[in-house]
């Protein structure tokens, strides 16, 4: 595994925020809750063993690519998936590429795929095989995602299976790579497994952003507007900006895509690796705020953007801000780079709210930074007199974090690269448990059923008992890395490792894995 194909997953996993928290027997249309973006599901009767060797307790499983860091989403009998093109689905698709499968939800046949080139040139602008590490967000019969090239697409949920409907019409020429076509020159026409894309936003050259390693974007919807986190950073030598003025966080129009808003609160020049945290979203004190923790290091609110923006892209408005690491280094900050000791802070997963606070994990970069890293509680009010004073507790985690935190009956579970996972009292912050784990955790862990689900980077997949007493009540070996959160939907638990994705559910058997 290529040292830079980490953001990968992170657990990063998305929002249809037309409802509130996720109910029993639902899809799960998002990287975790609606709005708060927290890593539990209501889901109920979920399993706690399955095996690929017998085919015990599994509805389906199906082959994804090589690598595989994005968290499976589950809507409208759908689910969506980014990997990347290790093993093709389309003849006429060879080579890397940045792969979304669409899977039927019943029995993971392939309905469509949208099938992207990498980026020429740089290979830190689209890091190779990593294909598409963002998990998609779907509104309906609308799928919104980032793609491996830094463009905001809005796909058909039926693909082309109902014809080209644009106002995109150019699917085949986008499809195939920059630099070749096939051997008779001719761009290849699109079929009924292609996806059918509706509208494209190119951050690059709309929103003047500079790709690093891999883009890893969780949009957030909120009314008729997309909110997400740009993929902003450094450029190849991880020492230099070349785009100072770029956007970390960007607000589009979810009709058209056209660029109504951004933040102006001059980030870029001190990010320290990239932007891969999205956005989330919760009401204080009946006021609607969106939080976005930035590659800076700092934790942002910012005021929601009005239901009708101006005709040129306006500033976001903002509330507060929170220095997650205030003892790092401020100025200069790239010169720390390759410091294990001593460097800025920056951020893998999402902010969480709950409850009129925000949890969220960061510390020292996991290939550039210090061996440091925290779980911290964050008071997201917005009268607070002092900013010293939002910190309600920070609580001390093992070398470096890419998790997103599950907030659930009074108990914070967050796992980190020490191995281990914690489980911390949400309001004290206080150490309940911590298990050692074997294999460095990408992935966030998900709470569902009073368990805690979560895979790690050696293959292992635990299941925990989500309560205040320590009870491991299984691992399985999968037999290949997890980067990806698991969803749970319509009681059916799914687990993508980097090359299989696996739908468990209680009862349930098919025939073995030959790959397992």
């Amino acid at each position: 595994m290529k040292r830079h194909a980490h953001w990968l997953g992170l657990t990063w996993a998305v929002a249809f925020l037309g409802a509130g928290p996720a109910s029993p027997a639902a899809d799960q249309p998002q990287w975790g809750q609606a709005w708060s973006r927290n890593q539990v599901s209501l889901e109920r009767g979920l399993p706690t063993r399955f095996d690929p060797v017998s085919g015990s307790n599994l509805v389906w499983f199906a082959e994804l690519g090589t690598e595989t860091h994005s968290s499976p989403i589950i809507a409208g009998g759908r689910v969506y998936i980014g990997t990347n093109n290790g093993h093709p689905r389309d003849p006429r698709h060879q080579g890397d590429r940045g792969v979304l499968f669409c899977l039927d939800e019943k029995d993971g046949r392939l309905l469509w795929q949208l099938v992207v080139p990498k980026r020429t040139g740089d290979i830190y602008l689209d890091w190779p095989n990593s294909g598409i590490c963002s998990p998609a967000t779907v509104e309906g019969d609308r799928v919104y995602l980032v793609n491996n090239r830094g463009e905001v697409l809005c796909l058909d949920a039926r693909g082309m299976s109902n014809g080209n409907q644009g106002p995109f019409l150019d699917e085949a020429s986008h499809a195939s790579p920059r630099t070749e076509t096939n051997t008779s020159g001719v761009v290849p026409e699109c079929g009924p497994l292609d996806a059918d894309i509706l509208w494209l936003f190119d951050l690059t050259g709309g929103a003047g952003i500079y790709s690093h390693d891999a883009a890893h974007s969780s949009i957030l919807v909120r009314g008729d507007h997309l909110y997400l986190n740009t993929g902003t950073g450094v450029d190849n030598t991880h020492r230099k900006i070349r785009t100072p003025d770029a956007p970390s966080l960007v607000v589009l129009d979810k009709h058209t895509g056209r660029l109504l808003a951004r933040e102006q609160e001059a980030i870029a020049p001190n990010i320290f690796h990239s932007t891969w945290s999205a956005p989330s979203l919760g009401e204080v004190q009946g006021r609607p705020l969106i939080f976005f923790a930035a590659g800076n290091g700092l934790l942002y609110a910012f005021e929601p953007l009005a239901a009708h923006p101006a005709q040129v892209p306006t500033a976001l408005a903002r509330a507060w801000m929170f220095d997650f690491d205030p003892d790092s280094p401020k100025t200069d900050v790239h010169k720390y780079v390759g410091n294990r000791r001593e460097s800025p802070s920056n951020f893998y997963g999402m902010p969480v709210f709950h409850d009129g606070r925000i949890y969220l994990a960061g510390g020292g970069d996991i290939w550039w930074g210090k061996r440091e890293a925290w779980l911290k509680c964050v008071r997201a009010d917005v009268s607070a007199p002092d900013e010293r004073k939002r910190l309600a507790w920070a609580y001390p985690l093992q070398k470096h974090v890419l998790s997103t935190p599950a907030v659930w009956n009074g108990l914070v579970f967050i796992a980190d690269c020490g191995p281990t996972l914690h489980c911390v009292d949400a309001e004290t912050g206080q150490a309940v448990w911590t298990h050692s784990l074997q294999g460095e955790v990408w992935a966030s862990p998900l709470v569902a059923d009073d368990k805690v689900y979560l895979g790690t980077r050696r293959g292992h997949f635990y299941v925990f008992a989500a309560s205040r007493e320590k009870r491991l009540l299984n691992t399985v070996s999968l037999g290949s890395p997890i980067s990806a959160t698991a969803t749970a939907a319509n009681g059916v638990l799914f687990v993508a490792t980097m090359n299989r994705l696996y739908a468990a559910k209680e009862g349930a058997r098919t025939t073995p894995d030959p790959g397992s």
